[in-house]
């Protein structure tokens, strides 16, 4: 059996130092193993132990370091315990923490041993589950989009070179050069949102492992949504600094929560704690005189609106400062 898709996805990686996201399933094994085929890649592997199933999970870490030190790559263990206290906001969803802390272990490792990167095994069945949580969250077309070969959280590069392929063609892969892997019994376990996802597309009597239409169908709704996205942050002229209310509210709502996430996220705030309800209000600021003038957003970002003025009212000691100094030109 030909694997030259794989071999030929793999090349996406541009050749340098990466570090790559490995934690013992099949997925993360093929992925290892078919990247280290390549002489100009270095690579750096890196497993955190979430630490949910005890000897279980100790096991998965032992696995994973064994396995590269037999391919001779250097490898990283942390534990969840040693990395989650360094994390600046704790999500109460376990999901959420647990990816967070994968980053922060992912960005110190990259940071010290100055890699261009990690590399992560997200497949087509992962972009599939992505999307119907999503679309089970009451999720618009922002949050809708399909994970990217590359993309960038914060100053962190990640790709994901077998986004195209599904879960069956990496075990395929395994079984032809006799690699084993782990499996993770929590996989089985309701507690997660994307195993109730899987469940639920397994219910529908399509099985995304096994090439269902299902799949399909919503990883092309989050392409899709992706080159919409695309085309309206090209169109869309950004708000500037202060604005008039009208600005905003003559927006369609698809185009005003857009808008409105791009100016609030330049003025502090997360993008992921912009939620729907959260743009809907700045929204109504623009669109309703009878909401309140002043009003807080995610990260202690103050929006006033004031004579149809819509800006962002700094803390009094920095706008004493900003008074303080004054705003000259040069004459032309």
């Amino acid at each position: 059996m030909s694997f030259a898709d794989l071999h030929q996805s793999i090349l996406r990686v541009p050749p340098g130092k990466w570090a790559v996201g490995v934690s013992g399933g099949a997925d993360s094994v093929a992925l290892l193993t078919l990247l280290s085929r390549r002489a100009d890649l270095t690579l750096h592997v890196v497993h955190l132990d979430h630490e949910l199933r005890g000897e279980e999970s100790r096991e998965d870490a032992r696995f994973v370091a064994e396995l590269a030190a037999r391919l001779g790559l250097a490898c990283s263990v942390a534990r969840r315990a040693e990395i989650e206290p360094t994390l600046s906001d704790r999500s109460t969803n376990v999901e959420a923490r647990l990816r967070a802390c994968r980053h922060a272990l992912f960005r110190r490792v990259v940071r010290e041993n100055a890699l261009a990167g990690v590399v992560l095994a997200h497949h087509l069945e992962d972009q599939a589950e992505t999307v119907l949580m999503r679309l089970s969250r009451g999720g618009w077309l922002w949050t809708l989009r399909s994970m990217g070969l590359d993309s960038r959280v914060g100053d962190l590069t990640i790709l994901r070179p077998l986004l195209p392929h599904r879960r069956a063609r990496l075990r395929e892969w395994l079984v032809s050069i006799g690699q084993e892997w782990r499996e993770d019994s929590s996989n089985r376990s309701k507690q997660f949102a994307r195993n109730r996802a899987r469940a639920a597309m397994s219910a529908t009597g399509v099985d995304v492992g096994q090439g269902g239409e299902l799949a399909a169908s919503l990883v092309e709704l989050a392409e899709s949504a992706s080159r919409l996205c695309a085309w309206i942050d090209a169109a869309l002229a950004p708000l500037p600094e202060r604005f008039c209310a009208g600005e905003l509210a003559k927006l369609a709502t698809i185009l005003a929560r857009r808008a409105g996430m791009r100016w609030l996220a330049a003025h502090g705030c997360d993008p992921a704690a912009l939620s729907t309800n959260v743009l809907d209000r700045f929204i109504a600021m623009a669109r309703d005189a009878a909401t309140p003038s002043r009003q807080h957003f995610p990260g202690g970002v103050l929006v006033r609106r004031r004579g149809g003025i819509i800006s962002v009212e700094l803390p009094r000691a920095a706008a004493r400062s900003s008074r303080a100094v004054p705003r000259s030109f040069p004459d032309a």
